[in-house]
């Protein structure tokens, strides 16, 4: 009686993490060992400041949820002692985070991640945690259209005081 108690816990929690995975716009895999305590907490800290969430969950369960949702990719990366991280305003808030905190703190070890449905190794990570954030790539967009814009803007209107200067003149 006890292990089919056990089987049903452990299959809700795969699916509550499944359900984690498939909500989150990223997950990323990193190995935390050799970090205090207190690392971990300002890592976490962190994280929370930029709309993540880190779990540490049995790898098991892990990679059974990974599987349930199709990220396949992760599987292999659940062994040892890993921090699950979801990202769920921002795509690219986790490998942020996690790779400017792996710059002052190198036993944290990023293994791979998912962002946008998409598996990624742990180089394409850290490229993609170079990547500005979607706020800072929407400004950046509306200013590169607004330029042609404005230039084409600028010029009907010197257009149109040339016509008005021209009538002025033929009317005097």
């Amino acid at each position: 009686m006890a292990n089919q108690q056990i089987i049903e816990f452990k299959q809700e929690e795969v699916k509550k993490i499944a359900e984690k995975m498939s909500s989150a716009k990223s997950v990323v895999v990193a190995e935390y060992r050799g970090l205090t305590v207190e690392k971990t907490e300002q890592l976490r800290r962190q994280l929370r400041e930029e709309g993540c969430e880190m779990m540490v969950i049995k790898n098991n369960i892990s990679r059974r949820a990974a599987e349930s949702v199709g990220y396949n990719g992760l599987s292999p990366d659940f062994k040892g002692p890993n921090g699950v991280v979801f990202a769920f305003e921002d795509s690219v808030s986790a490998a942020k985070v996690l790779h400017n905190f792996a710059k002052k703190n190198p036993k944290l070890l990023v293994k791979s991640g998912v962002v946008d449905g998409d598996f990624y190794e742990p180089a394409q990570i850290k490229e993609i945690a170079a990547l500005p954030n979607k706020d800072t790539l929407l400004a950046m967009l509306a200013s590169q259209l607004y330029g042609p814009l404005r230039e084409l803007s600028v010029g009907l209107f010197m257009l149109t005081e040339e016509e008005s200067e021209e009538t002025s003149e033929e009317s005097n």
